[in-house]
């Protein structure tokens, strides 16, 4: 039985980022996520790997969508 007391502190830890081959090991080369981007004044749908490297740019989240389907990738949602 734990008898301390909760005094509600919280201590922040940063971690590094992770590297590609840190990610790779976790599976995340095989995800990828969508977000809206605006390209030349005109709004657009960049498709991001888990590293956050640009695949590409497509007119719509369907085509963007596609696109990593077509790449044979896992799409996520971030939030």
């Amino acid at each position: 039985m734990n008898t301390n007391k909760n005094t509600n502190k919280t201590t922040e830890t940063r971690v590094p980022p992770m590297s590609d081959a840190d990610l790779a090991v976790l599976g995340l080369a095989d995800v990828a996520y969508v977000r809206p981007v605006m390209v030349e004044g005109k709004p657009g749908f960049a498709v991001h790997a888990a590293n956050g490297n640009r695949l590409g740019v497509a007119p719509s989240r369907e085509i963007a969508q596609a696109f990593i389907h077509e790449q044979e990738l896992e799409a996520v949602s971030l939030h």
